[in-house]
């Protein structure tokens, strides 16, 4: 587990974070800050707002209230977004693995993965399929380059979602429960790849459900529930000693689960 360096600037600093639709209030005033190469894990109940908080981090919610800033940037402030252009810029040095797995279908994996850079960062036809290629085999598909996604497991399919990210440099990698929609025996091979992102001092938040991965690779867990962060600290006091009654219930559902 890395120890955060306070005095550094945070790779992600949320102030007042506050979202709803129409009437429905999921986040309230959220406070929150990531520091460089930190592994934040974000557990909690169904509808208790986690995914929506991930996805105001890379604007593709826009909340109502409060700042989130990135790198240094501000993407949101007072409620309010980057102009599109200087948004697009942003979004370029934070990466994004969903749910499903979004490849296009008409292409082969190496181009799924190449087209991005090519389109965004300028490079080469050549440049960005050696890029792509040796993205492939870092996260064990270089096998696959040629195949076309219908081809593939949905294991494989969030792994070139992973090197997709990955290929446009980003300094921080959100995850939004990118095994929920997997086999249980596919599992394994996409939490093994975020496992060495994380221990190459990737800079991560991880929406999941996997408490072995939580407990593992986290730096700091935070638990949300009904649009707020309730508590967050080290994995072994969250999960030995949480603070909160309503943590400790939630866990005892999740981890006497079978």
């Amino acid at each position: 587990m890395k120890t955060a360096d306070n005095s550094a600037t945070p790779m992600v600093r949320i102030r007042g974070l506050h979202k709803a639709f129409g009437e429905h209030v999921v986040l309230k005033s959220i406070d929150f800050d990531v520091q460089p190469q930190q592994v934040v894990v974000v557990i909690g109940p169904s509808g208790s707002g986690k995914s929506t908080f991930l996805r105001c981090c890379n604007g593709l919610e826009q909340p109502q209230g409060g700042s989130v800033e990135i790198c240094g940037r501000m993407l949101v402030k007072d409620g309010r977004m980057l102009p599109d252009q200087e948004l697009d810029a942003l979004r370029e040095e934070v990466g994004m693995v969903f749910q499903g797995f979004n490849l296009f279908p008409h292409l082969s994996v190496l181009h799924n993965v190449s087209l991005g850079p090519r389109k965004l960062r300028g490079l080469s036809r050549v440049e960005a399929d050696t890029e792509a290629q040796a993205l492939l085999a870092k996260v064990g598909l270089a096998h696959k380059a040629h195949a076309m996604p219908a081809s593939l497991s949905g294991g494989q399919k969030q792994r070139v979602a992973i090197a997709r990210a990955l290929a446009m440099k980003p300094k921080v990698m959100l995850f939004d429960e990118p095994t929920s929609a997997l086999d249980p025996e596919l599992v394994g091979e996409v939490l093994q790849v975020m496992k060495m992102l994380a221990s190459e001092g990737m800079t991560m938040m991880v929406v999941t459900h996997e408490m072995d991965f939580a407990r593992e690779v986290g730096d700091v867990v935070v638990v949300m529930d009904g649009g707020g962060i309730i508590e967050a600290g080290a994995p072994e006091t969250i999960f030995t000693n949480p603070s909160q009654e309503r943590t400790r219930s939630f866990l005892q559902a999740v981890l006497t689960r079978t």
